[in-house]
């Protein structure tokens, strides 16, 4: 196992459900993460899907008690721009020998992405044993992680992709399973209202969530 997965681990372990957020505004950023953070969910994936992205990232990584990272890496460029920004992880949707690359340089630990055996064979050989599921309820849900499980227990997942409280805790109870990635702790309403009170109960009870 390389220190960078090694590190990834040890934040996905932090709490039950890494909740995923697609920032529009980064004004909202800091009082988000406070709320999240308040919740019992410190670690927190920024996707780099929005103009927004970046400055939400700096925003957050000021806020006491909580470790922000960089969703949706596909390039060293992301890469490069998600760890200047302040990010202290990085999440892919997949994984490529440039991307792995890149983080290494930066010292960014990653959760690369796999959906097969295969792909979490072939991130196992570059020692990565903490990987993301995505995208899990697509890719099978539950039972087909469970059956990666069998034969490659020596790997562990973050399954992000559909996961809700509805199946939250059918992921959650698998032995090759460390924590979920989820968005419905920051629901867009919510966010777009300032409704901070109510995203901090939201997380307060999937911090619950049972692992």
């Amino acid at each position: 196992m390389t220190s960078n997965s090694a590190r990834a681990r040890d934040i996905c372990g932090l709490a039950p459900i890494v909740p995923v957020l697609v920032i529009e505004d980064a004004a909202q950023a800091r009082p988000l993460a406070e709320a999240l953070v308040a919740g019992g969910l410190p670690a927190l994936e920024v996707t780099l899907r929005t103009p927004a992205a970046l400055d939400a990232i700096r925003a957050m990584a000021e806020v006491p008690g909580g470790v922000v990272g960089a969703g949706t890496l596909v390039t060293p460029d992301d890469v490069r721009a998600a760890k200047e920004a302040g990010a202290q992880f990085g999440v892919s949707p997949g994984a490529t020998d440039a991307l792995i690359a890149a983080c290494e340089a930066e010292d960014l630990p990653l959760l690369p992405g796999a959906a097969t055996a295969s792909e979490a064979m072939q991130l196992l050989a570059r020692g990565y044993d903490m990987l993301k599921f995505f995208p899990a309820e697509a890719s099978g849900g539950a039972p087909a992680l469970k059956a990666i499980g069998a034969p490659l227990p020596q790997i562990s997942f973050c399954p992000t992709g559909g996961v809700s409280p509805a199946n939250a805790q059918d992921y959650l109870s698998l032995l090759n399973v460390v924590c979920a990635g989820g968005s419905w702790v920051a629901p867009k309403d919510k966010v777009q209202s300032g409704d901070w009170a109510g995203i901090e109960a939201l997380a307060r009870e999937a911090a619950t969530l049972a692992r």
